[in-house]
């Protein structure tokens, strides 16, 4: 049986009105490469940067056109990385180093370049410090080891959450996945989760039913805007 999973993050898109504002902070508070900058794929008038966190990892801004700036705490934001905000938006950001020393050292580097930073702070299994970005964004920076869920996964918040021993199970063990000979065909009917669907049902029926191959031929673009020799 198959174990393949995601087994991290291939980027993270966040949305921005200052493109030049992110990555001046990203690359240089950070000292993060600035690896791609161009016109957002099939998107008019947005642009698409990434700033790379490790040869298979990125962090990604979009500024779209209709971008607003507004920072709302509690809806569009959290104010701070414990504060509530609208559910399916980021609470906040954390990015891992390996060890404590490398810890201290972004700290101290963050501080150099004019920055606050709360910390570190000892949770257990990981450490962090925690610091603003552009535009209201909550960040964090960690190190750590592996999370051993024996200690914890707390029987108390499993409750509140109505989550059951059987579900609890499958979700500490998910079931591992054989690809079968012929591809899954697309389901008829939206998930139950998906509220895009429901927003926008024709429009979204008709994009969604699209051919795999058709998609794959039609919508791809693999040109770089520079070309290189």
């Amino acid at each position: 049986m198959s174990t393949l999973h995601p087994r991290g993050v291939n980027h993270l898109a966040l949305s921005t009105t200052d493109m030049k504002r992110q990555l001046t902070f990203w690359c240089d508070a950070l000292g993060l490469p600035l690896k791609a900058l161009y016109w957002m794929h099939g998107v008019k008038g947005a642009y698409h940067g990434f700033i790379e966190l490790s040869p298979d990892s990125y962090i990604a801004f979009v500024q779209h056109p209709k971008n607003s700036a507004e920072v709302e705490f509690g809806a569009s934001h959290a104010d701070g990385p414990g504060g509530e905000v609208r559910g399916g938006t980021m609470q906040h950001l954390a990015m891992h180093v390996d060890t404590f020393d490398e810890l201290l050292t972004m700290r101290d580097r963050l501080r150099s370049k004019g920055i606050q930073v709360l910390g570190p702070i000892d949770h257990g299994f990981v450490q962090s410090i925690y610091f603003e970005g552009p535009e209201g964004l909550n960040l964090e920076v960690a190190c750590g080891s592996n999370i051993d869920p024996a200690a914890w996964i707390d029987p108390e918040v499993t409750g509140l959450c109505g989550i059951t021993t059987d579900e609890l199970a499958a979700m500490t063990n998910p079931a591992t996945f054989d690809r079968p000979a012929h591809a899954v065909a697309q389901p008829t009917e939206p998930h139950p989760e998906n509220v895009r669907a429901a927003r926008h049902p024709e429009r979204y029926g008709r994009v969604i039913g699209l051919d795999d191959s058709f998609v794959w031929a039609q919508l791809s673009e693999t040109t770089p805007p520079v070309q290189v020799d």
